[in-house]
C-alpha cells in the first residue's frame, strides 16, 4: 500500500514520518515519581516491542524524575503536559525526548515562546493532540458540534501557533472514542497538511472491546496509507497495548518482525484439541523475534493446502498431526508431542 508522504521528525533516536517504519507507542500508568515502578514497567514495554513511551508529568517532581528514568531505559520518553508550561521546561531540562502539549492551553504567548525556544535548543518535537472532548468552544459553535471539521480546525489552530514561531517539528493526533469520527478526522487532516500523524482511538475501553475498536480504526487508516506512529489505548496493562499494536501492523504487512500465528476456527473435522494447542503455542512462541508465519490447523484440508504460504505449521489428524514446512509434510507426531516438535522445527529455521 502507498503511504501518505509526510515530513520527518525525531523522538530521541526514533524517526517518525516519511518512509520510516510506523512506530508503536504506549503510556506508563505508574506514578512518574515512583522511579522503580516506572522503569520496571518500561522494561516490560521494551521487551514487548514498544518504540516510544510517554509518561504523565503533573508536578516538578515528576519532571525531575525523568533524568533518573532515562538512565535506566533504552527507548525515548515523552512528557505528557497539561496546562503548566513550567512542567514542559523542567522536563526538557531533565532530558526528555519529546513533548505532548497543546500550545493553546499553557497560558500566554510568552509561555509558548519559552517552550518552543527550549525545544529548538534541544532539538525536540512536539505532539499536538485534539480529542473529541477537548475541542475549543469557538470551533464547536462554528462547525455545529463535535465532528471532523471542528476537530481538524481546532488542531490546525494549535499548529499555527507553533508555525508562527518558526517551529515545525510537529506531529498531530485527532482521537475520538468514535471509530468513524476518528477515521473521518484523520482523513481530512491528511489532505490539508504534511505533518506526521499519531493514530489512536481514545478511551477505547477494556482489552476485549478496546482491541476491536482500535484495530478497526487504526487498521482502516493504515490501510489507506495514513499514519506514522500509533498508540492503542486500553484500560489495563499497557503491555497489552503494544501486543495489539504489533498485531495490527503485522496484519497489514507493515511490521516484518516477530511471529505471525494463523489458526483455523475448528469444525467437525477437527480431532485434536486445537484450541488448547493454539493457545499454548501463542504463549510458548511469544518471545520469538524471527519473522516467520506459523500455522496451527485442525485438519489436512486447512493444513498443508490452505496454509501453504506458512513457513511452518501443524495439521491435526486423529490423535496425531502432521508438521509441514512451506506446504511440504516433514513428519507425523502424536498429538501430545505436536507443540514441542513444532517448537524444535521453528528453532531450526
Amino acid at each position: 500500500m502507498d503511504r501518505r508522504k509526510t515530513r520527518v521528525i525525531k523522538v530521541g533516536d526514533v524517526l517518525i514520518g516519511g518512509d520510516n517504519p510506523i512506530s508503536i507507542q504506549s503510556m506508563t500508568n505508574t506514578k512518574t515519581t515512583d522511579i522503580k515502578s516506572t522503569v520496571d514497567q518500561i522494561h516490560k514495554l521494551e521487551a514487548a516491542g514498544c518504540d516510544i513511551i510517554r509518561s504523565a508529568v503533573t508536578s516538578l517532581d515528576d519532571a525531575k524524575a525523568i533524568a533518573k528514568i532515562k538512565e535506566q531505559i533504552n527507548i525515548p520518553i515523552i512528557a505528557d503536559i497539561q496546562y503548566d508550561y513550567r512542567l514542559a521546561l523542567e522536563s526538557i531540562k531533565h532530558g526528555i525526548d519529546g513533548l505532548r502539549i497543546n500550545p493553546g492551553n499553557i497560558g500566554s504567548l510568552n509561555n509558548v515562546k519559552e517552550v518552543v525556544k527550549a525545544c529548538k535548543d534541544s532539538n525536540l518535537s512536539i505532539r499536538i493532540g485534539v480529542n473529541s472532548g477537548s475541542i475549543k468552544k469557538e470551533f464547536l459553535e462554528k462547525y455545529k458540534g463535535v465532528n471532523a471539521k471542528s476537530m481538524v480546525y481546532s488542531a490546525l489552530e494549535q499548529v499555527k501557533l507553533l508555525e508562527d514561531l518558526d517551529f515545525r517539528d510537529i506531529k498531530i493526533s485527532l482521537k475520538a472514542s468514535s471509530v468513524s469520527l476518528t477515521i473521518e478526522s484523520y482523513k481530512m487532516m491528511s489532505e490539508v497538511c504534511d505533518y506526521p500523524l499519531h493514530l489512536g482511538i481514545t478511551e477505547a475501553g477494556t482489552p476485549g472491546r478496546g482491541t476491536i475498536k482500535s484495530s478497526v480504526g487504526i487498521g482502516a487508516l493504515l490501510a489507506m496509507g495514513i499514519g506514522d506512529t500509533i498508540r492503542v489505548s486500553l484500560t489495563g496493562d499497557p503491555v497489552e497495548e503494544v501486543y495489539v499494536g504489533r498485531e495490527i501492523l503485522k496484519s497489514l504487512g507493515l511490521l516484518k518482525k516477530g511471529l505471525e500465528l494463523i489458526s483455523c476456527p475448528t469444525c467437525g473435522r477437527t480431532n485434536i484439541d486445537l484450541v488448547r494447542i493454539a493457545s499454548e503455542a501463542e504463549k510458548e512462541l511469544s518471545d520469538i523475534d524471527k519473522h516467520i508465519k506459523v500455522a496451527i490447523m485442525g485438519c489436512a484440508v486447512n493444513g498443508p493446502g490452505e496454509a501453504r504460504e506458512a513457513d511452518i505449521g501443524i495439521a491435526g489428524g486423529n490423535g496425531e498431526g502432521l508438521i509441514f514446512r512451506k506446504g511440504e509434510i516433514i513428519k507425523k507426531v502424536r498429538e501430545e508431542d505436536l507443540l514441542q516438535e513444532l517448537i524444535k522445527e521453528i528453532k531450526k529455521l
